[in-house]
């Protein structure tokens, strides 16, 4: 991957973000903890509110959606429990972050996003990183991606109503999936294990994200 240069004052606010709002809130992954460290998140928010980027909130990225807070970030890709040699899937590429993070522990990242705008943005800051691990498709994400599975781990970034049947069919044996499950106002964090058959759920902390839309997600006129 590579890195831009930055400034003193941007490198100290990542590692000051990790170590007061990620690791002092119990996230100890040493592998998460660097991929955070090492990520320079600035580089996926729109430039007016790059220095924003390391604050304990989500952020605008247009189109209606946002980058999540990097707490809730470090959390999801902690409960995924991402391993090296794996294939990930998530739905919901945003600004293309979240992907950038599970890229530095996993084999590869297939990350789908609906929105074309925001799907050419992020395809252009993982060519400019040069992640070669990332695999950005443009499409309806409740939908997975079937060419690539099985997956050793789903990530949801975008609330549902319920976890979309074709993400628990592309889930590999033993894989865990993380996503949000609710209503509009008010989500529970969930954590999905597949044990042959079985799917053993367990829920976290309550969250707010932006709606998953597609074939398995909600209407317009249901949020």
């Amino acid at each position: 991957m590579k890195t831009f240069k930055e400034t003193d004052q941007q490198r100290e606010a990542r590692e000051r973000m990790v170590d007061t709002q990620i690791e002092k809130r119990g996230i100890l992954n040493p592998a998460v903890l660097k991929a955070m460290r090492t990520i320079q998140r600035h580089l996926f928010v729109p430039p007016d509110l790059a220095e924003h980027a390391y604050e304990d909130y989500p952020l605008p990225i247009g189109q209606g959606q946002t980058i999540s807070q990097p707490y809730i970030v470090a959390l999801m890709t902690s409960l995924l429990q991402p391993q090296p040699g794996q294939r990930i899937l998530e739905v919901g590429g945003g600004s293309g972050y979240q992907a950038a993070v599970l890229a530095q522990i996993v084999e590869e990242v297939y990350t789908l996003e609906r929105i074309g705008g925001l799907a050419n943005r992020t395809q252009q800051a993982i060519n400019q990183l040069e992640i070669d691990n990332i695999h950005l498709i443009q499409g309806d994400g409740s939908l997975g991606w079937p060419q690539a599975a099985p997956y050793d781990g789903i990530l949801l970034t975008a609330a549902a109503p319920s976890i979309p049947q074709p993400l628990f069919d592309q889930l590999a044996d033993e894989g865990r999936l993380v996503g949000p499950v609710g209503s509009r106002f008010r989500q529970m964090l969930q954590v999905w294990e597949k044990h042959g058959n079985r799917l053993e759920e367990e829920n976290t902390i309550p969250v707010a994200f932006v709606p998953l839309r597609g074939e398995f997600g909600w209407r317009m006129e249901e949020w």
